[in-house]
């Protein structure tokens, strides 16, 4: 650890053989807090941050205004209210499944552990596929925000620098990367806050023009947009729209659970990052859909233009509602710190989903689900095989160099649409195998470091309400005049891989559905036992803040000294 030294030496055996594992400033012999090879290297403020990092993205600040379009700003604020409560409680339940048990994989192993292992194979390779493709599509999406200031940039020269600098972050020791996100994180954070307070003080007449203009916009066009109908209908449809943009905007929990097997201190610090989660939705997510139903009218044409592609500036800062809003006010100079700040928010997605696409991989690794020499780590517990192929999908954005090729990226991130859901469902179903194995072995859930409130109903209502949103959600391809081939596949294609893959690993390995009296609780429990028993403090956020500046004055300060 940073500072002083917070560890003991010690050993644990499992069925694998013992390996050295260097760690800061001395090198032990053992598995340090894990039963496979990833090192225990993230401390509490990186967590926190990576948390944050890891829920904030592209969409928060420019995709949001397509359910502002469809739905205006009270649908876009219940919608993005409801689902947001949906996720919480999908949180709640992956809060105590990773705080009892932070293994590597986090909820992808938990499912071939406590459900079936067919469904581990199918999450898995769900959620590998599902990150790995949004790689090439983020560094899409940065080259598309460098042209805000012009256009002439090399699409290639981008392209290459992002995979060059994915692969150097990712391949070193996992502080390193948790070190970039850290820093990366806190300028998603700047920049929400900076747009929130551009919100607040424009709306109460601070700006160029003197216009308090408060919530006008929700009474002239109105609060709620008419969508492919007119009437209730239209206003419902409205409503739906706006939730479909919330269930591809609004994410965390499944992030946080990836990095479980590389945290110090485990059970207390994904707990605290577990819990801040909530906050986090309601400020974040909640907050952003306000706000943006403040500053600009469902119907402003700039909008309108740019969303239907009869303007320019689709997916660039000029796409963001509060850039038009500043724009409209006659504010110069803050698009162009929004435009730098949404660089390196879309460059630390691309470099998170680097991460947990090579975290999965290794996870299916681990469980044979993938193949063995994956499995191969460096010394500083770099799973660095999965690390590589990972990043063989970055390539895929030298597709835009040319228009015509340009439409096989588009098309490949268009099919894996639903998996982000099918995640969340997974989530709820491992939960609830979990609370039942809880309930039959006798483990009294009240032991545990988070103890989740409203269980298993907490499992049970977003389980319900995920279902329909992820089988609903093309439901427009279905109306008359309206279906097409490639609408169908971008709605549904995950919908159809995933059966086939649960199906067909079920049927070559004969897998059964686990007993609630025969699922593994203990599983890892011993080895984070002994990890957690040998540490001798539990650095807090603040304090890690704190030491991370005092070590940096510190070194200074030596340095001065010997001069």
């Amino acid at each position: 650890m940073e500072g002083n030294k917070t560890e003991k030496v010690f050993n644990v055996s499992t069925d694998g053989d013992l390996y050295p594992v260097e760690t800061t400033g001395e090198q032990r012999l053992g598995h340090v807090g894990n039963a496979d090879e990833l090192q225990r290297h993230l401390g509490n403020r990186q967590l926190q941050l990576i948390a944050i990092g890891g829920s904030i993205g592209t969409a928060t600040f420019v995709s949001i205004s397509s359910g502002l379009i469809k739905g205006g700003p009270g649908s876009l604020f219940l919608a993005y209210t409801i689902y947001t409560c949906m996720l919480g409680l999908v949180n709640n339940c992956q809060a105590e499944m990773s705080s009892y048990m932070p293994v590597t994989g986090g909820f992808i192993r938990m499912s071939g552990k406590w459900v079936d292992e067919a469904l581990g194979f199918m999450i898995g390779w769900n959620f590998f596929i599902y990150e790995a493709i949004l790689i090439p599509f983020e560094i899409t999406a940065l080259n598309l925000v460098l042209s805000f200031w012009r256009d002439d940039i090399p699409v290639e020269a981008v392209v290459a620098a992002c995979i060059v600098l994915y692969f150097c972050i990712n391949a070193f020791v996992v502080k390193w990367y948790g070190e970039c996100e850290f820093w990366l994180a806190l300028g998603k954070v700047f920049l929400l806050l900076m747009l929130f307070s551009f919100t607040f003080i424009t709306m109460v007449g601070g700006n160029p023009k003197r216009d308090a203009y408060g919530f006008r916009y929700w009474k002239n066009p109105g609060a709620f947009a008419e969508n492919i109908t007119t009437g209730p209908l239209g206003r419902f449809e409205g409503f739906l729209g706006a939730l479909w943009s919330a269930a591809f905007t609004v994410v965390g929990p499944e992030y946080v659970s990836m990095v479980a097997g590389e945290v110090k201190s485990p059970r207390k610090y994904l707990k605290q990052a577990f819990k801040a989660t909530y906050a986090r939705f309601g400020l974040f997510f909640i907050g952003s859909a306000l706000c943006v139903g403040i500053v600009i009218p469902y119907n402003n044409k700039t909008l309108l233009d740019i969303f239907n592609g009869e303007s320019d500036g689709a997916g660039t800062a000029a796409a963001s509602p509060y850039v038009i809003a500043m724009n409209n006010l006659g504010i110069e100079g803050l698009p162009h710190l929004t435009n730098a700040l949404l660089v390196t928010s879309i460059f630390s997605a691309g470099n998170a989903y680097t991460y947990y696409g090579t975290r999965s991989l290794y996870g299916l690794a681990i469980e044979g689900q993938a193949p063995r020499f994956l499995r191969k780590c460096t010394k500083a517990g770099v799973p660095i095989y999965c690390l590589c192929i990972t990043t063989l999908f970055p390539f895929l954005a030298f597709l835009n160099a040319s228009s015509g090729s340009s439409k096989v990226l588009t098309w490949l991130t268009n099919i894996i649409t639903g998996a982000q859901i099918i995640d969340y469902i997974v989530i709820c179903i491992n939960f609830i195998f979990f609370y039942r194995a809880c309930k039959a072995q006798g483990l009294d859930r009240r032991s545990l470091p988070y103890f989740g409130h409203f269980q298993p109903w907490s499992a049970y209502i977003p389980l319900a309400f995920l279902i329909g949103v992820v089988t609903c959600y093309g439901y427009t391809t279905f109306l008359p005049g309206n279906f097409t081939i490639d609408a169908f596949f971008t709605y549904y294609m995950m919908l159809l891989v995933d059966p086939v893959l649960f199906v067909g690993w079920k049927l070559w390995k004969k897998t059964k559905f686990i007993k609630a009296s025969e699922a593994d609780l203990i599983w890892d429990k011993p080895i984070i036992d002994a990890y957690e028993d040998a540490l001798e403090e539990h650095v807090g956020f603040w304090k890690d803040v704190g030491n991370m500046f005092g070590s940096c004055f510190t070194k200074r300060r030596k340095v001065d000294e010997e001069k």
